[in-house]
């Protein structure tokens, strides 16, 4: 299914919202909880899985929906569809201080890779889904059982990262390592792993935890500055660290990354 062509704007600058102009029967799927608003004549469905196609059946359906409930997300999701005759416009807020990410995935060869809190809303026609990382070491250390999210399609997809975002396009072997927190997203072809920092003193006492993401190219990596870990700790103290959120480290990785 071809994505919907929708268009958006930005608003903010530290706490951004995004503001989608539909057109008559277009629509958008979105995470639930994500709408901050909505104009008349726009009307809103929960549907199982990704909400891309639906024309599974429902046993398709139920697929999709299996996908999400691996990666820890909701079975459900919301698609706001403009069933007026005019342009209508419905905006989605992001859940913490930060950058709103628009992604254009026919730019990236249909296909991005991210975090599995990082998703914030597309047009529809975007597949949400689950990817199984390569290599044995990022599946174990990253707690996630191999699996990261998937956007795939040929439509707008964006995203959610804390403070400031950074992108870097890769050249065919250069490698870039990264706190296991701060990644966001990167492009299919980029070469992804855990690896260990090879210093266990620096690892112990520097408070930086015993991995790092290891990313190789060609490709393009998206990485944000703050997480929502590190944000918590500083407003509520040290305890915040055992929530493992921001982080692709997950439950194993309070002890791993410094955490604990």
């Amino acid at each position: 299914m071809k994505a919907h062509e929708i268009e958006y704007k930005l608003y903010g600058d530290d706490m951004q919202f995004v503001e989608i102009e539909l057109d008559p029967e277009e629509s958008v799927v979105a995470e639930a909880g994500a709408m901050m608003m909505m104009e008349d004549n726009i009307e809103m469905e929960t549907v199982f899985g990704d909400g891309s196609a639906q024309t599974g059946g429902f046993f398709g359906k139920l697929v999709g929906a299996g996908k999400r409930l691996v990666t820890g997300e909701s079975m459900f999701m919301t698609v706001f569809t403009n069933t007026g005759y005019e342009k209508r416009h419905v905006s989605f807020a992001a859940p913490y201080p930060g950058k709103i990410i628009p992604v254009d995935l026919t730019k990236y060869q249909g296909k991005v890779i991210c975090q599995k809190d990082s998703f914030l809303c597309a047009a529809k026609g975007v597949s949400v889904g689950i990817e199984f990382t390569k290599k044995i070491g990022s599946g174990f250390f990253g707690g996630e059982g191999f699996i990261m999210q998937k956007l795939e399609g040929d439509g707008l997809a964006f995203m959610h990262a804390g403070g400031t975002v950074y992108q870097r396009d890769l050249k065919p072997g250069e490698k870039l390592k990264i706190d296991t927190g701060c990644l966001v997203a990167m492009t299919k072809d980029v070469d992804y792993d855990i690896q260990f920092v090879g210093n266990v003193k620096s690892a112990i006492f520097g408070g930086e935890g015993l991995f790092f993401a290891t990313l190789q190219g060609p490709g393009t990596v998206w990485v944000q500055s703050l997480t929502l870990s590190r944000l918590a700790e500083r407003i509520i103290g040290p305890g915040a660290k055992n929530s493992g959120e921001g982080s692709i480290l997950g439950g194993i990785g309070r002890i791993l990354d410094g955490s604990e």
